[in-house]
């Protein structure tokens, strides 16, 4: 049996937080042309180094940029690899009150590694600016995101085999990931809203045909990401977020983790972060699938909201905490917030000071709850 590593750390976080008013200006003046290219690098710079220091004032060991140089949390990725084009459909995802903006992504040729992406230089920066005895953790959407389809055809521009495509995007994920290492990179999380679609698609599935192609779709995101995760570096950490959508203090689907426990349990990742902020996740009973798979795999609980201002208490953390350690031992669990603060540059509905209070209340619960952290 292998060890339990030390990241995830017993008090951790999402990956993106609220834009400050000068970058949201920053990035407005670019969009209206009014400042250059390099004016608005030099002001993301800036926020980033900031946000780095208020990351480890609030006592954080893993810091990121915040995604303070992407306007969404997975399509400026998506763009960057080779082969996926960016679109603007008439409408935007429709959350449970909200519909977001419009903007997509079309595969137009095929999928391969961009060794110019713009992700590697915006981690570099990042690493530069990490101070000693702090870890520069890098996000990225997960591979799945890509082959989500609500019909069984598969029909990807130059691809006419599902199989094939899996391999192009696990290898073209696998050269991004070894490039990240080759920066400097130790701790990288995959974002992935898929199980958490998945969870409320076969929840609320009509007929066993629905339920047997999300089904199927499970299948296919466990063979594209235990795939990319093949031969990486031992002392590389990879984990993974499980969303159930973030924008503007909305979310999009509910459903709980039975229905993608035994998929998830199965994936050779180091560590999951479960948003269980509310009840729409269901109960820690799935937790038991994924310990009994892998004892050395951590879950990070994201009990502490990041959609609305108000602190949960340390109590009813340290009870759910509880609760949740009669399905995997303590030592496997840590905390953090359900999901980012901004997971698009909008933004959730809560200010900066509510912000980093979140953040040091997950700290702290952390340190009364476990003696290691």
């Amino acid at each position: 049996m292998t060890t339990i590593k030390e990241i995830p750390f017993r008090f951790d976080q999402v990956g993106s937080f609220l834009r400050p008013d000068a970058l949201k200006e920053a990035r407005e003046n670019f969009s209206n042309q009014t400042i250059s290219a390099q004016e608005l690098t030099a002001i993301e710079d800036q926020a980033i180094i900031e946000l780095v220091d208020q990351q480890v004032k609030n006592g954080l060991k893993a810091v990121t940029d915040g995604e303070f140089r992407r306007s969404w949390w997975h399509l400026d990725f998506l763009w960057g690899l080779n082969g996926v084009e960016q679109t603007t459909p008439e409408h935007g995802y429709q959350f449970n009150q909200v519909e977001t903006r419009a903007a997509s992504y079309q595969i137009t040729d095929k999928v391969t590694f961009n060794p110019e992406h713009p992700f590697f230089e915006a981690f570099t920066f990042l690493n530069e600016h990490t101070p000693e005895g702090i870890l520069a953790k890098a996000t990225i959407p997960s591979p799945t995101l890509l082959f989500n389809r609500k019909s069984d055809t598969f029909t990807y521009a130059s691809y006419t085999d599902e199989n094939v495509f899996i391999d192009d995007l696990a290898k073209a994920y696998h050269q991004t990931i070894l490039k990240f290492y080759d920066l400097g990179c130790r701790y990288l999380q995959l974002d992935d809203t898929s199980w958490g679609m998945y969870t409320g698609f076969i929840e609320n599935a009509k007929t066993d045909d629905e339920i047997k192609h999300w089904q199927q779709q499970c299948v296919a995101g466990v063979a594209v990401v235990n795939q990319l995760l093949q031969d990486l570096p031992k002392d590389l950490t990879i984990t993974m977020h499980v969303c159930r959508g973030n924008y503007k203090s909305d979310w999009a689907i509910a459903g709980p983790y039975d229905h993608v426990a035994p998929y998830l349990a199965q994936l050779t990742i180091d560590g999951y972060f479960l948003e269980y902020d509310d009840n729409r996740s269901g109960g820690f009973e799935p937790l038991a699938q994924i310990y009994k798979n892998d004892p050395a795999k951590k879950v990070v609980l994201g009990l502490v909201t990041s959609k609305f201002p108000e602190l949960e208490s340390k109590e009813s953390l340290s009870k759910r905490i509880n609760e949740a350690s009669a399905y995997i031992p303590l030592e496997n669990l840590c905390l953090s917030p359900q999901c980012g603060f901004a997971s698009t540059e909008e933004g959730n509905h809560l200010t900066e000071d509510e912000q980093w209070a979140k953040v040091r209340l997950v700290v702290e619960t952390a340190k009364q709850v476990w003696q290691d952290a």
